[in-house]
């Protein structure tokens, strides 16, 4: 199998039973240590729930990483964005972002928008270009990272993303949580290499925590900022000093949400 960061031969590396039936193959490259699994043909069954039950940190996520955002864009983007959560899930980020002052809309093709409602992608005008594209928990569900990535670059030139890196070259299911094959839904994972790699592919470079952060960009970022940004107390701090004169949206969103909906029937509303 080829490997879908780099284009050389992966080799099979070990076999999984994925969401509790199917005997999965996984390949690891060896030039650099992506992981992917072979073609993820039971996907559809995998996503009949877009959020799986695991999937409990989703809130503290939200809540740990904002902050960090919201410092990401502050340093090195422009507040007034625009901005695009990709994989946006149930539109929480998007509503902490907006409530912050920060006009980020949603995009996600399998989860049913909650928090965010009429500020999805197909809700507003189109936008030739986001000024910073983020994407949490996302890349390892990406059965073709490249293609993936394309697209969101036509979007946006700088991708802030979220997903771990291997912590060695010769993880497995049993001594790496991150692989989780009971859901089926990770089906590709990252080395930090495969990142420096695929980022390259674009003509940009990566930033990265060297854990869970990454910023795949052509702007000049500082790696030490960014890793600053990481830490919740000295975030907190770095907001406070370069407080943005943003106006939360709240109000301004309440108030369009209320001019688009009222006319409708009670039961379109619930």
């Amino acid at each position: 199998m080829t490997c879908h960061i780099c284009n050389t031969p992966s080799s099979e590396s070990f076999q999984v039973k994925v969401l509790f039936k199917y005997d999965v193959t996984y390949y690891r490259c060896h030039e650099c240590g992506f992981i992917q699994t072979e073609t993820p043909y039971w996907l559809p069954e995998a996503y009949e729930s877009a959020i799986t039950s695991l999937d409990i940190g989703l809130v503290s996520r939200n809540l740990h990483w904002a902050p960090t955002v919201e410092a990401v864009i502050r340093k090195w983007f422009r507040p007034e964005g625009p901005f695009l959560d990709y994989g946006g899930g149930y539109g929480l980020f998007v509503r902490m972002m907006r409530d912050r002052g920060f006009p980020f809309i949603r995009l996600d093709q399998y989860c049913e928008n909650l928090f965010a409602k009429h500020f999805d992608v197909t809700d507003q005008p189109e936008v030739k270009n986001y000024e910073l594209i983020t994407a949490f928990e996302v890349f390892e569900h990406l059965a073709n990272p490249v293609g993936t990535v394309e697209q969101m670059l036509q979007a946006g030139k700088s991708i802030l993303f979220t997903t771990k890196v291997l912590p060695n070259p010769n993880v497995t299911p049993e001594t790496w949580w991150y692989f989780i094959p009971e859901t089926g839904q990770h089906v590709a994972l990252y080395s930090l290499e495969s990142l420096h790699r695929l980022a390259k592919r674009f003509g940009l470079q990566l930033y990265s925590d060297g854990h869970d952060l990454h910023l795949m960009t052509a702007k000049p970022i500082s790696p030490t900022w960014l890793r600053w940004f990481t830490h919740p107390r000295k975030v907190a701090f770095y907001n406070y000093l370069h407080r943005y004169p943003a106006k939360s949206m709240l109000n301004d969103d309440f108030q369009k949400v209320y001019d688009s909906v009222r006319k409708q029937p009670l039961k379109d509303l619930i």
